[in-house]
């Protein structure tokens, strides 16, 4: 790890496979056949034109905290519109967790990302017909601009669960429990971690960087991106974004940044451990490597 950040995967579902232009309707797979061997099995599929990517946690260790980034889907979630996240139950998340040397009480914060359903499932689990917090011992850091737009849709008519009705199981009870912090884009929550702002997928969408000095950065940033595809092609935003132009200025933004800087980008979805970028002219090409860069 660069200096002293040591960063474990906790996965929930691996592969979790979408078809390429339901989440990129933008996308073209003739677009990207010269980079065939380099996308081809781990992460697209080209016979079946689907994207492989994972659901999953990051486990940061870094100066005495436990981190935990984005909690996935969780289990016994009522998540009716998507079959496969439906009262999901034995994943076997916590197991991994505590393979990876953590129980819940361990962890000193959780980080989400955004609110979207399938980063912030295992906030709480069921206990005697509530949702009770997950981690009972961490401060949960929630971007203040993020609550504030799922809370404005919430109080709005729908036919269905907003957000497959993960604020209401998976957020407000964290919130209600005390154990909530409203955080602001730029904020330090622990000595070189930084809330990174990412706007677009959702409004206060935000990244996590953590700077040792000396080392490049580490940037976990959420679904700024959720595919090396997004990489090759940053101007395809997904279908899930708010706002699909500021969901490209910021990956893009961030890909210069991380060409730059040599800052290793570890997305929420992505398959492995993370990855470099370098710069061919006007395009971006990812470098897929370990955590520590190599």
């Amino acid at each position: 790890m660069p200096g002293s950040a040591r960063v474990s995967r906790i996965i929930d579902l691996d592969p979790f496979i979408l078809p390429l232009t339901g989440l990129l309707p933008s996308a073209s797979l003739d677009d990207l056949e010269d980079v065939r061997e380099l996308l081809a099995g781990t992460h697209l599929d080209y016979e079946n034109a689907t994207l492989h990517l994972a659901v999953q946690s990051h486990l940061v260790r870094i100066g005495g905290r436990t981190i935990l980034i984005d909690t996935c889907v969780g289990e016994d979630k009522p998540r009716s519109r998507r079959p496969d996240w439906h009262e999901r139950r034995q994943t076997g998340y916590l197991s991994r967790l505590a393979a990876a040397g953590c129980r819940p009480e361990d962890i000193d914060l959780v980080m989400c990302t955004h609110l979207h359903a399938d980063h912030v499932g295992w906030n709480t689990r069921l206990e005697n017909g509530r949702w009770v917090p997950t981690f009972p011992k961490a401060r949960y850091l929630i971007g203040r601009t993020e609550l504030a737009f799922w809370s404005e849709r919430a109080a709005q008519p729908a036919d269905y669960p907003l957000n497959h009705g993960s604020l209401a199981d998976s957020v407000l009870p964290v919130i209600e429990a005390g154990l909530a912090d409203l955080i602001d884009d730029g904020a330090q929550v622990a000595p070189g971690v930084t809330i990174l702002p990412l706007p677009g997928h959702t409004p206060g969408h935000a990244g996590l960087e953590i700077a040792e000095p000396g080392q490049p950065s580490l940037v976990f940033s959420g679904d700024a991106l959720h595919s090396p595809v997004q990489v090759v092609h940053p101007g395809w935003s997904s279908a899930f974004c708010t706002d699909p132009a500021m969901a490209a200025t910021s990956r893009i933004a961030l890909l210069e940044r991380a060409a730059e800087t040599d800052t290793v980008l570890i997305p929420a979805h992505l398959r492995g451990e993370g990855m470099r970028i370098s710069r061919m002219g006007a395009r971006f090409r990812p470098r897929f490597c370990g955590c520590d860069g190599r």
